[in-house]
């Protein structure tokens, strides 16, 4: 039996908060392929947010984007918020996995990932976060990020709960 909040039938609820839509076909399906496999193990959804497109790329610009995704991120956490962030904590695989372990068996229904736009996560989201994780000291597009976020939870509840997916 999948792994359960209280090894019962409520599952543990898992959000994927993003800034911007994923254009391009080929991570559109991975996506949809991962969120099926992880519907086995949980309620997964991911919320989509409106991306700002401002034309300049100065600082104050870039700021005034950053606080407006930020408002809007802010306004959308649900749960226990863990940010994915250049400056967080890089862990493995098993250590996800155990996190997400140990937060259920904690009580935590609902946790909620959050994967900013272009230019990352405001600072007032970051601190409003309960933890930061780094994917890696590599710079992704943000919707290459979704796909591996996806892919790296559902490795999480595979080795969570025995599953041969995980090597």
């Amino acid at each position: 039996m999948p792994y359960c909040l209280d090894g019962g039938v409520d599952m543990i609820k898992i959000r994927l908060l993003v800034v911007g839509k994923v254009k391009e076909k080929y991570f559109h399906d991975a996506i949809a392929e991962y969120s099926k496999r992880l519907s086995a193990f949980c309620k997964f959804d991911i919320i989509e947010l409106k991306e700002e497109n401002f034309r300049a790329t100065d600082n104050s610009s870039i700021n005034k984007t950053l606080n407006v995704e930020g408002e809007r991120i802010k306004a959308a956490i649900q749960g226990y918020p863990i940010a994915f962030a250049v400056e967080g904590r890089h862990i493995s695989s098993e250590e996800l996995a155990a996190k997400i372990k140990r937060l259920t068996d904690g009580g935590v229904g609902e946790i909620t990932f959050i994967i900013g736009g272009s230019y990352g996560i405001e600072d007032g989201v970051k601190s409003i976060c309960k933890e930061k994780i780094s994917l890696s000291q590599m710079t992704f597009p943000h919707t290459l990020a979704r796909v591996i976020v996806c892919e790296q939870l559902y490795r999480a509840f595979t080795i969570i709960n025995g599953k041969e997916y995980h090597k």
